[in-house]
């Protein structure tokens, strides 16, 4: 009983939705990626930051001028020592200059380019079963989206030369950082919705399927350039979630308020299926595959909700359920998943629908764990820090309240105690709750008893005996003297 009124006394996870949308107000969902605009207003806050920075560089590059300028007609009327060490400093300036680019032309050079390329491939090139793999997948997606465009005639053509052109572009700018790539993708993306709507006059619901077969064709053939690339800091990122994750496997669904009962066979079946698609999710290539595998956890932790609670189940219940399911799973390269839906994926599919609503939900999880403290979880901060330093977890804490003299046989006896105690609590509210269907039942037959018995009463039965028969039909009438003969019928002899 202490137990149950001290989880009801827990403070659970709590999201308002209005802090899912974008803080500018458009009515988008937002993204912790790009603090917490949509992505329609992140790109106009970049570009307006990007101009910025380009401004001021170009002031600074003026002005850096302007003191060389400066300094160099200073230097010119200087004598002596100062105009000697004036064209030292130049010479030595020079002979830098040229010995980085000599280096950089030897670094260029067909054989050291032949040399680092082999290096590289040697180093890195995967097994030849994935090359394989790899090589089939992307025939097999090539030649369905062949066959789709086939159907939109004109405009699938178009769309077709619309992204080789991006390919082959993409293909020249593997130096470009990936923020870089990702605008390059979204203006794509923008591109080709438009020229569909406004030169093709293509319906909605057409655009939004060719949209989606556009994004499988060009993602699954840049998924080896764009996923994680070595120039960020995702797979670092990787890491740290993946360590942070490891370090709080002692949460328990209690310290999150969970409601999810993963004693019910049923729901325990329905959690599994969940961290099954959340790691699933690392197996695609393709933005939307990814989200569709998030917003298949997503069902199948309501679903695990509504059979626990019978009740549908609500937006504060879901987000904890989430995190929970994130700890329990540790899917991998989790962030660097998230860093190329957000940076790939067709923004209309982020910015609207249950798919944005539930990654949005997944990007708060990932950050609630990151930032996961005693407070949230309604711990003390003593137990927070023995729990993460592994000096014990919640599961010992019961052992760990014996004296250290006292030997084992007495501790097991006090846990068997305490589990006779819970059976004998369990059989007590069976046999309650069995006395109480006895009565329940009695009262409905006794219920119904007294209803029959009370319309018998109310409309009772009566049976008349068998009348006479009649002799006649006119017996009883009076006046037949009254009446004229019946008439006769009469031959005509015509």
């Amino acid at each position: 009983r202490r137990k149950m009124n001290l989880k009801s006394e827990r403070r659970g996870i709590h999201v308002d939705q209005s802090e899912l949308l974008c803080k500018k107000g458009c009515g988008y969902y937002g993204n912790p990626a790009w603090q917490g605009f949509c992505s329609k207003c992140w790109r106009e806050e970049y570009h307006k930051a990007r101009q910025k920075q380009i401004q001021e560089d170009w002031e600074l590059a003026e002005r850096l001028q302007r003191e060389e300028e400066e300094a160099y007609a200073s230097s010119q009327s200087t004598q002596g020592a100062q105009s000697l060490t004036f064209s030292k400093f130049e010479e030595k300036k020079t002979n830098e200059k040229t010995r980085k680019v000599t280096t950089v032309k030897k670094f260029f050079t067909a054989s050291s380019r032949a040399g680092a390329k082999k290096e590289i491939q040697e180093a890195k090139a995967p097994s030849p079963s994935i090359h394989r793999q790899a090589s089939i997948e992307t025939d097999r997606v090539s030649k369905e989206f062949i066959e789709f465009i086939r159907t939109y005639q004109k405009p699938g053509q178009d769309i077709y030369k619309q992204c080789k052109l991006f390919l082959d572009t993409m293909s020249h700018k593997r130096d470009l950082s990936i923020e870089e790539q990702s605008e390059c993708a979204q203006d794509f993306y923008q591109n080709v919705a438009d020229r569909l709507q406004t030169r093709w006059k293509v319906p909605p619901e057409k655009v939004e399927k060719a949209m989606d077969e556009v994004e499988k064709y060009i993602m699954t053939r840049q998924y080896k350039y764009v996923f994680c690339p070595e120039t960020t800091d995702d797979e670092k990122k990787d890491l740290a979630v993946q360590k942070r994750i490891r370090a709080l496997h002692w949460v328990t669904p209690q310290m999150l308020c969970v409601p999810v009962s993963e004693e019910i066979p049923e729901v325990s079946d329905m959690v599994v299926k969940a961290i099954t698609d959340i790691i699933e999710m690392d197996s695609k290539r393709v933005p939307r595959d990814k989200l569709a595998c998030i917003t298949k956890c997503s069902k199948h932790i309501f679903n695990a909700i509504k059979i626990t609670k019978n009740e549908p189940a609500s937006a504060d219940d879901f987000l904890p359920t989430l995190i929970y399911i994130v700890l329990k799973g540790n899917p991998p390269r989790l962030q660097s998943n998230i860093q190329y839906i957000t940076r790939f994926c067709n923004p209309s599919r982020l910015m609207t629908g249950e798919d944005g609503y539930y990654f949005t939900n997944l990007c708060c999880a990932v950050a609630f764990i990151e930032k996961l403290d005693a407070q949230s979880l309604n711990l003390s901060q003593e137990d927070f820090d023995r729990f993460m330093t592994g000096q014990t977890s919640p599961k010992k804490q019961e052992s760990d309240s014996f004296s250290p003299d006292v030997c084992l046989g007495v501790k097991q006896m006090c846990k068997s105690l305490d589990l006779l105690s819970q059976l004998n609590e369990r059989q007590e509210r069976i046999v309650s709750e069995a006395k109480k269907l006895e009565k329940d039942l009695i009262d409905w037959t006794d219920g119904i008893t007294k209803e029959v018995e009370d319309i018998v009463e109310k409309y009772p039965l009566e049976i008349k005996a068998k009348s006479q028969a009649l002799a006649a039909i006119d017996s009883e009438n009076v006046e037949n003297d009254k009446l004229p003969p019946p008439l006769q019928p009469q031959v005509y002899a015509g």
